[in-house]
């Protein structure tokens, strides 16, 4: 149902998102330009403001059924592109390497799908979520009393993942993406002249026993129950100076788990071990924690449902690569769902996520906007009447 014209514009629009990539929690400008395109798509209903910058299109049909949420990011990354291409960032220092800009051009194609031949029962949402890259966005969204209006029955989101073959989805049934959670530990004595560091209190001995210890709570393993891991991220101690003794220092450490519940227990370890050091050394210590992702589980059914769909249109799939030790917030829609995601590939030889030189590639957008079609079609149906209104629907043209 995606016209050359639909796709031309689409790449367009996705390329526009592109040069204007914003941060976590600073998407205003993605968002109004979403909303924008999505009011050509004539839906039932436009949320905005979803916790945060969130921004949620309804397509009811009218009837009794199920809710239907397909899910985007908004955001970008705090990263300097490196690229030769007539799209890249205008803005210094951040970036769509990620691929959010083509996830949310993919759910922008399956709007006007929905526009154009609406579903027979239930509702599809389109959900453009914030702050993806540091776990909060999707928490957010669901504490949102705006989203009880729109709770979902089931949920869906493709994730880009380079190293596997173009057009191919990696998934499978249980973990898809580990929880994890960053832990910032601070500990403060006294500086002291480097003379004489005993009239001080540093930190450096703790953390130096610190740094070990966190590292044995966890060293990876299989990805089981069991598996746990702590990396250590970032180390600090003092000024750079050689005539002060230093006073305090900071420790970032990333755990890992498979399961929500396991992470609680690794954390309470983690900080148990700052605790005792401090004590020991006579230092105080505090805690912050950042970018806590919960786990992501693909629950059976919306599994079976999935690869159904990928079947009927011919998609290859397979779980190769999954489960994944990194981390991705949409497990917090699956709280309440029945949830999967799927991980299409780029091309073996792409390039990485998070690398300067990464770029959406174009022509995976018809392939992501249809296995959506087809998921949404296999849960609600298509209009009996047949009815399709592509009369009905603008051009969605991105705006600078």
């Amino acid at each position: 149902m995606l016209t050359n014209l639909d796709l031309t514009e689409l790449t367009e629009f996705r390329r526009e998102l592109h040069r204007h990539p914003e941060l976590s929690g600073e998407e205003v400008e993605t968002a109004s330009k979403i909303t924008a395109a999505l009011r050509s798509m004539l839906p039932t209903r436009i949320l905005t403001g979803l916790g945060g910058h969130g921004v949620a299109a309804v397509f009811d049909s009218g009837k009794a059924g199920p809710t239907v949420l397909f899910r985007a990011e908004l955001d970008a990354l705090p990263i300097e592109e490196r690229n030769n291409i007539a799209w890249s960032s205008q803005t210094p220092g951040k970036s769509h390497v990620c691929g959010h800009d083509g996830h949310m051009t993919m759910l922008l194609g399956l709007g006007r799908m929905m526009s154009r031949q609406p579903v027979a029962q239930g509702r599809v949402i389109l959900m453009f979520q914030p702050a993806e890259e540091d776990g909060s966005g999707a928490k957010a969204v669901v504490a949102d009393p705006a989203y009880q209006e729109i709770q979902a029955d089931w949920a869906f989101a493709i994730h880009i993942e380079p190293g596997r073959p173009f057009g191919y989805v990696s998934t499978c049934e249980g973990l898809i993406n580990c929880a994890s959670l960053g832990l910032k530990i601070r500990l403060a004595g006294k500086t002291a002249h480097a003379a004489d560091p005993e009239d001080g209190v540093s930190p450096a001995q703790a953390i130096a026993k610190l740094i070990p210890s966190l590292d044995a709570l966890g060293q990876g393993g299989p990805l089981d129950d069991d598996f746990r891991l702590v990396t250590i991220t970032h180390v600090k101690i003092g000024e750079p100076s050689f005539g002060v003794a230093p006073g305090e220092g900071e420790v970032f450490a990333t755990l890992r788990t498979t399961r929500d519940e396991g992470m609680e227990s690794l954390e309470t370890k983690a900080r148990k071990q700052a605790i005792t050091l401090a004590e020991e050394f006579g230092l105080s210590v505090d805690f912050e924690v950042c970018d806590n992702f919960a786990a992501s589980i693909n629950d059976p059914d919306a599994y079976a449902v999935a690869t159904m769909a990928m079947k009927a249109i011919g998609i290859a799939y397979g779980d190769a690569g999954v489960p994944m030790r990194a981390s991705e917030d949409f497990g917090v829609f699956g709280w309440d769902a029945k949830a999967a995601m799927l991980c299409l590939g780029p091309g073996e030889d792409y390039a990485a996520l998070h690398n300067p030189d990464y770029d959406f590639p174009d022509d995976l957008i018809p392939i992501g906007c249809a296995i959506f079609e087809r998921i949404a079609r296999e849960l609600l149906g298509t209009a009996s009447d047949g009815t399709v209104r592509q009369n009905e629907l603008e051009p969605c043209r991105a705006v600078s």
